[in-house]
């Protein structure tokens, strides 16, 4: 093989008896060196880890412990992945399991709510879209006379945002969750706001609504105000 490295072979390449030898490709070069850099314990499993773990040296074991981490941390997030994706029912015997005790590292928002009240089913609604885009969140629903009870209609819908066992933001009310014509983006910034989830929206999709209500009671204001003015000129002078 006139490209294999033998003193040969270099002997016949310096007469020029051979052609000089090919230079690698960068690519190939690239996945040589980082076939050369990898360790070991990077192409195992956990169980393999552990097995191993007395064939390797003290650095290998702080490494392979990092490592272990890591691909711990990995797999984790796949369960997590596995478990959320959607908006699930429970009751108020599960509270404390799938709200107040959920993983530290988990967002969890939870709906009460009443299926007689329209503004609920329009948020299970966006809550459903929201759970299959987010699904590292959990995202719940319950019946809020199975967790409160006497709970005034007034106050649904209801959205309590949590994380590490406490609230960390909470709407309640519909003027609060979003008012009647409410949309999924602007439910989606909402969560993105308290930290919940991470949107990709720049900019609150509600903000052209509000510029423009903004610019009718301006408007409104400013006809009033010269009506008034007109008013006061057509006023007779009485002394």
């Amino acid at each position: 093989d006139p490209n294999e490295d033998t003193e040969w072979n270099d002997i016949l390449r310096h007469f020029g008896i051979l052609p000089p030898k090919e230079k690698p490709k960068d690519e190939e070069m690239v996945l040589r060196l980082q076939k050369e850099a990898e360790k070991p314990y990077e192409r195992m499993n956990l169980e393999e880890l552990k097995e191993a773990e007395d064939d390797f040296d003290e650095a290998d074991r702080k490494a392979i412990e990092m490592y272990r981490q890591q691909r711990l941390q990995e797999w984790k997030c796949l369960q997590r992945r596995q478990t959320y994706g959607e908006l699930r029912e429970i009751c108020g015997e599960q509270y404390v399991k799938e709200v107040t005790s959920a993983p530290e590292d988990v967002w969890v928002i939870i709906h009460l709510y009443q299926s007689s009240i329209p503004m609920c089913l329009l948020v299970n609604e966006h809550l459903s879209l929201l759970a299959r885009k987010f699904p590292q969140v959990k995202f719940l629903k319950a019946i809020v006379n199975s967790c409160i009870q006497n709970y005034h209609d007034r106050c649904l819908p209801t959205i309590l945002l949590y994380k590490t066992g406490e609230i960390k933001g909470r709407f309640i009310g519909v003027a609060e969750c979003g008012g009647i014509y409410l949309k999924a983006e602007e439910l989606e910034w909402k969560l993105a706001e308290v930290g919940a989830i991470e949107t990709n929206l720049e900019e609150n999709p509600k903000k052209d609504i509000m510029n423009t209500m903004t610019l009718s009671a301006g408007n409104i204001s400013a006809y009033e105000d010269t009506n008034t003015k007109s008013s006061d000129v057509m006023k007779p002078d009485i002394t």
